[in-house]
């Protein structure tokens, strides 16, 4: 069969090779070269260095003076990460952030909106602490997990460690000595080198007996939590139920001083996660019988079931306003840290690409949305409500672009098993600037994926939906989900996802290219085929979930 169509010089690849992941490289013609005098903005280079239009279109360069002349990405990004801060769904944090994107989209001239689609667990966060008082005294690196209960002021209490019974009954057995004091659950790394450190610097010896002891130890802890016959998900609510003073965890993201920071469901105990080095020290004191104790305190308040929305805006269309280009990206986060990278650079990318095509195209042919989703973080839920209110909007989709993928320039779009998305794409980054296109490797035709980030709720519904990617693709050199920013390690859910780790430019110019992209899409005479590759055996289309549209109904 072709892949692509007629509209784009790709080519012609067999059914074979189909079955792979190909890789095209779309080199766009050298037309001019113009170097922009942009002001200088904080954290940017001055002006990209010189762009290479390879298309007389005038609105592509107006996009891009806009974009470049007058970014409004840096102020966006501290407002959004500094002021406004992180955005856990449920908390005032997100509901200011929603109240004020719709307020800046007023001010440009954009009609924005919240919708609704449901209800979660208000809970906002307060000061928490986490001290060694014996047998020596230490501050501890760590915070209260995302909707902790509050202690009520400072508690202090004995430490032990979940116990290794050899199954249930004798787990069983164990369970009233956690009453009053606060319970370890996770397991302690043997360091906390990252690998890349260990593997550089240690003899093959040293290396060779760190990652043995390291294989060792998982395996001997999975089996611990085994044995306890509770789902590690529902432990920390089975210890409170016993009586622990708190419960005391550590997820380590195997980077220097960077851990992940979730959340609990649990009603009465704080749940804290300290650092990879304060739960070392705290587990060995307790593991060698040298009684630790710890002084904890975390504020909070639960605010009882609240309303959440996504935060919708509106770009109408003048020849076809019933057909839709959508761009969007979650605006929801995890509060271990900003949410910059996830997913605030999506979120401000959203809203720029959405700024600068009101100003360059302020009557596009086909309705343009930008959608800030809620929700992503539980279970793509704000999207997933989207996609099943509005079978409307889903049947006259031309095409969905997601913006989640941290920093850096976008590289890698795979086109997800639509047949016709490789010509499309190919169109597209033939008129953008060389710059821009030469970085991107398109996936021809790629597969569906079912989860990871909000495009996938569209694709389970037959819409043609692309998310951008950095790094080196499916390379084997460099996951997609990593690049050159450790992105996975440093950022990913973690608590240094802080503003500082952005990199202006590359936000910038991810932006404009967004915009380019979407005023593209929103000419094009017609929609996007929504004919399917050939799945490979025992594969199959990824079918769609239902949000979860109350904390009720989920189990996260």
């Amino acid at each position: 069969m072709l892949l692509g169509s007629a509209r784009a010089s790709l080519t012609q690849l067999t059914e074979a090779s189909m079955r792979s992941s190909v890789r095209v490289l779309f080199v766009c013609l050298l037309v001019s070269l113009s170097v922009l005098t942009a002001p200088a903005q904080p954290g940017t280079t001055q002006a990209a260095v010189a762009q290479s239009f390879t298309s007389d279109d005038p609105v592509i360069r107006t996009i891009w003076d806009e974009g470049v002349e007058r970014s409004q990405i840096y102020e966006l990004g501290q407002v959004m990460m500094d002021l406004i801060g992180p955005r856990l769904t449920g908390s005032p944090g997100m509901a200011r952030a929603n109240d004020w994107s719709v307020a800046k989209y007023a001010e440009w001239g954009i009609e924005a909106y919240k919708e609704q689609y449901g209800t979660w667990r208000g809970w906002e966060r307060g000061i928490s602490h986490v001290d060694l008082i014996s047998p020596r005294v230490r501050s501890l690196e760590g915070m209260a997990a995302a909707w902790s209960p509050a202690t009520e002021g400072p508690v202090e209490a004995e430490v032990v460690i979940l116990a290794d019974a050899g199954n249930s009954v004798a787990f069983e057995s164990w369970l009233p000595e956690v009453s009053g004091k606060f319970v370890l659950i996770s397991r302690p790394e043997t360091n906390c080198r990252p690998q890349d450190n260990v593997e550089w610097f240690a003899r093959p010896e040293t290396l060779a007996r760190i990652n043995e002891e390291r294989r060792q130890a998982v395996a001997a802890w999975r089996q611990r939590e085994e044995n306890t016959g509770v789902d590690r998900q529902v432990l920390p609510e089975r210890l409170e139920a016993a009586g622990a003073a708190g419960i005391i965890r550590s997820q380590w993201s195997a980077g220097w001083g960077v851990n992940k920071i979730f959340g609990t469901r649990a009603e009465r105990a704080p749940v804290f996660d300290l650092s990879c080095e304060a739960y070392g020290l705290v587990f060995r004191l307790a593991e060698n019988g040298q009684e630790p104790v710890l002084r904890v305190n975390a504020e909070a308040r639960f605010l009882g079931e609240v309303p959440v929305f996504n935060t919708i805006a509106r770009i109408p269309g003048s020849a076809q306003p019933e057909e839709f280009v959508i761009l969007g990206g979650h605006y929801d986060s995890w509060d271990g840290s900003s949410g910059a990278l996830d997913n605030g650079t999506g979120a401000v990318a959203v809203m720029e690409a959405m700024r600068i095509l009101k100003a360059a195209v302020p009557n596009p042919r086909r309705t343009i949305i930008g959608a800030l989703w809620n929700g992503e973080e539980q279970g793509l839920n704000g999207s997933r409500a989207f996609v099943e209110d509005h079978p409307e909007i889903l049947d006259r989709t031309h095409v969905v672009f997601n913006s989640d993928h941290g920093t850096g320039p976008v590289t890698f779009i795979p086109m997800q098993g639509f047949a016709a998305a490789g010509g499309y794409f190919g169109d597209w980054l033939a008129r953008v600037p060389s710059e821009y296109a030469d970085q991107v490797t398109l996936e021809i035709p790629g597969s569906p994926e079912s989860g990871g980030t909000d495009h996938a709720s569209f694709l389970c519904a037959g819409v043609p939906a692309f998310s951008f990617h950095v790094g080196a693709g499916r390379s084997g050199e460099v996951s997609t989900s990593s690049n050159r920013w450790d992105t996975s390690i440093y950022t990913w859910h973690t608590n240094r996802d802080s503003f500082d780790k952005i990199i202006f430019e590359d936000l910038r110019d991810d932006a404009v290219m967004t915009a380019m992209l979407v005023y593209l899409a929103s000419e094009d005479p017609e929609i996007m085929p929504r004919d399917r590759r050939m799945m490979t055996e025992g594969a199959e289309w990824p079918k769609c979930r239902s949000p979860a549209r109350s904390s009720a109904e989920s189990n996260r």
